[in-house]
Formats: structure tokens, sequence, C-alpha cells
């Protein structure tokens, strides 16, 4: 694809901009993926000047392929496009209302894919790449931004994701005051509360510490702990890459089989032992207990406590629905293990994704803490307009947490947990409890038709 590159402003550049306007210093967003691009365009489509920083081709990556915008690395799906009972769905209709460049080029390059929204990578990626080189007030300038934003940018959006490189990670990590260090990122399995038996598992904290309740509790008898052993010695595990052969272990996030390995009664004198518990439904003591934690304010997600894991998906549901308790357990993520790039967003953003340690900065994409293309454009969708609003000296208040997008911001932004923040897939266990009781079958339904009818409601209010 040939590049048609703006790299020095101009009179026309700013063709219909006022005077005011552009005496002010343009937003500036750094990574052109699929969260930079979306806020890119958003910005711009509030008349508002921008310039748009994309590192390739001066600077490769491992995963790219060319040099085009929004290139897609991985798959070519956004997944599933049913937005009356899938969340990413309704993420999909939440953006098409929101005028999405992301979702528009989607449709133009669209492929058979059953109700999922797949595409064409290489007419998706051109559609993007030319609707920004277009328009009057993007410029794209190829260059790798290696340190934090000079002072004189005062409003920008770094949306890099997991393949920000080394220098940028490094300055990022610095003003941010986290640690950079190099180790696997496991991830524990997140139920749905609402999915799992009650009739088994009990509410209570060891010894009644806290506030007595605060974990949910799955008793195991003593064969039914050692077949769960030997299920997680002989189950099929992920193989690593030859880049992650080498890079150790953080204990404190040891992968389950790993310390299964470490000798038979390990985990029922780690994670799942029994002490300081009763359980309510017999007068027996568990040989072993698997605890669950509250992971969202809302309390409908609960993520399995020591159960980082590298066993394969269909592994873990086959394994951990052996759990008492968890026989029909709905997961709201499945555990993983894997090297990322991210922060800790509940710790370091504000409730509008900017750095609190310098609040010119934003944030927007994967290194949020998101996962997948359609969540990643998203939060890139409301960094972009955030960005506009402070340019255009306006408020602007995030859609309402009943909404996909408000879900997930409020979610990174201090919905979940900061000491066991880990990337999610949007889902409905981000939502709101509906105010009525109904079948579960209704349920997801019933959010979706929510959210769409407070998005609206939120667009009329704010004038978005």
């Amino acid at each position: 694809m040939s590049l048609s590159v703006k790299n020095s402003f101009s009179s026309s550049l700013f063709c219909g901009t006022s005077t005011a306007m552009m005496k002010k210093a343009p937003i500036h967003v750094i990574g052109g993926g699929l969260a930079g691009s979306e806020a890119t365009w958003q910005i711009a489509s509030q008349g508002v000047p921008v310039v748009l920083h994309e590192m390739r081709p001066v600077r490769k990556t491992d995963a790219h392929q060319g040099e085009g915008l929004a290139e897609l690395v991985c798959s070519n799906s956004f997944r599933s496009d049913d937005a009356e009972n899938n969340a990413v769905g309704l993420l999909h209709a939440e953006m098409r209302q929101l005028n999405s460049i992301i979702m528009s080029a989607a449709e133009v390059a669209k492929v058979p894919a059953g109700s999922a929204l797949a595409v064409d990578r290489d007419v998706f990626s051109d559609e993007v790449s030319k609707r920004l080189e277009n328009h009057d007030l993007v410029t794209i300038v190829r260059e790798e931004i290696d340190a934090l934003p000079p002072k004189d940018w005062d409003n920008v959006i770094i949306a890099t994701g997991p393949l920000t490189s080394p220098s940028l990670s490094q300055a990022i990590l610095d003003v941010s005051g986290e640690d950079a260090l190099a180790f696997f990122d496991a991830i524990a399995p997140i139920v749905y509360k609402d999915s799992i038996n009650f009739d088994i598992a009990w509410f209570q904290s060891r010894y009644d510490k806290g506030e007595g309740a605060d974990y949910i509790n799955c008793p195991m008898s003593k064969e039914q702990y050692y077949e769960f052993i030997n299920d997680l010695n002989e189950g099929e595990k992920t193989s690593f890459k030859e880049w992650e052969e080498n890079t150790p272990y953080f204990e404190g996030c040891m992968p389950i089989e790993i310390m299964a390995e470490r000798g038979p009664e390990t985990l029922s004198f780690g994670p799942m032992k029994p002490v300081g518990l009763k359980n309510p439904h017999s007068n027996e003591q568990p040989y072993a207990v698997v605890q669950l934690r509250q992971d969202n304010k809302l309390g409908t997600l609960y993520n399995i406590v020591g159960f980082q894991t590298k066993l394969k998906y269909a592994e873990q549901k086959r394994i951990f629905t052996k759990i008492p308790g968890l026989e029909d357990a709905q997961f709201a993520r499945l555990g993983g293990l894997h090297r990322n790039t991210f922060i800790n967003s509940p710790k370091i953003l504000d409730g509008h994704l900017r750095l609190k340690a310098d609040p010119r900065i934003r944030f927007a994409g994967q290194v949020t803490g998101v996962e997948g293309y359609v969540e990643s454009a998203a939060v890139g969708l409301m960094a972009g307009r955030m960005a506009a609003a402070d340019y255009l000296e306006t408020s602007f208040s995030p859609p309402p947490v009943t909404t996909a997008h408000g879900a997930l911001i409020n979610h990174i932004t201090g919905g979940a947990n900061e000491e066991t923040f880990q990337p999610m897939n949007v889902n409905f266990g981000l939502f709101p409890p509906l105010n009525q009781k109904m079948r579960k079958a209704l349920r997801r339904p019933a959010k979706a038709k929510r959210a769409m009818e407070d998005l609206s409601a939120w667009l009329s209010e704010s004038g978005a």
C-alpha cells in the first residue's frame, strides 16, 4: 500500500478550523493500531487537529507484517456480532452508534463468518489508513517515540499496546512508579457468581477474618482432591514460544500445575488448605477447599484463588468443573500464562484514562488492560472523545456503567481490584445487575436493551 503521509502542518491542514483553535497545539496520539486509529478518528471528527505517531516502518515489530494503520496481527475476527446475547456484539452496536472508524471499516472489509464479524485484513487496514490519511485534521508522522512526550505536548494519548517499544515502556514504568520486571504473567480463571452452586459452596473467610464472609468456598474430599491433583499433572498444557523459555516465573503468580509438581500435598497446605473453615452443608471437615475471591466491585465476578494456570482452555473447563460447586460454572475468563505489557490501570489512571502522575497523558487500548481488538478500539474511542473535550474545554462524563463502553471504562479505572488486576475481555459480568429478577436466558438480552437505551440517553444529554 502506498502511504500518503502528511509530515508537516500547513494552512490547508486546518481548513475550517477556527483561528483560536489553530493557536493551540494539536492532540498527539502515539501508536497506529486499532486504539490509536480510533482515537485519532474520534478527535478529528470533533473538529480538533491531531497528530498520529506510528513507528512502523521506521522501526518494525516482531508481529506486524506491513506498515498500514490498524493492522490485525493475530485473528481476522472481531468475534460475535450478536448484540443481544453477547457482550462484544453489544460493544459492536455501541461503537457503530458512536461513529467508530473501526466498525465502519469492518463493514467494508467484511467476509463470511456466520454470526461473527470477520474481515479481510488487508482491505480493513487499507480502509482505515485511507480515511485517516485523507482527513484534513489528521497528520501522520512515521517515527518512534522512545520517551515520554515533551512538555509542550499538553494533550497526549499513548495507545501502543503490548508491542510498546522497550524504551517507551521503561519511561512509562518510571513515571508510574510500577516495577519493571520480566516474568510470566499468570492469570487465574474468573467465574460468574450466578453460575456457582450454593447448595454445595458457601461464603466464609478463614477464621471469619475481615468481613467474615469474603470468600466463596468449594469443599473437596480426599478422593476428590487426589483426582484433581492427578488431572493437573496429566492435563494438556500450553507450550511456550522460544523467546519465553528463559523467562522466570514470578513466585507470587506460580502456576497451579508447578505447585502440584512439587508434591501431592503442596496445594492442600497452600491455596487449597481447609483450615479455619467450616462447611455449613456437612458435618465432615473438607480435606481441601477451593476459594473464590470477589474480582469486581459489583460482586458479579469471582476469581479462583491461586489457580493461575498454563492448562489449555478445554482442559481448564474439563478439570475445574469437577470442583464441587463449580459443576455448571460459566467462565468470564479462563486462566493463562504469557508475557505481556500492560499498566495497572485501576492504580495509576483516573476516571478519564489520565495518568495520575502526569494528567496530560492518557492511555488507550490493550496497554490499559483490556483484551481483544474491539475492546482496545472501544477504549481508544473513549480516550479520543475525552481528549477532544479537554481541547475544546467542554465537560465530558463517561457513558453510564450500564453500557458496554461505560462498563469497560469503569472496570479499568477502579471497578477492578488493583491488587489482582489482569487483562480482560468485555463480558456481562462487568455490568450492574438488573433491577428485577428474571430467568437466566432473558438476562443478557435485558442488559443489552438497557445498555442501548442508556447509551442513546447519554448521547442525547451530552450532545456527543
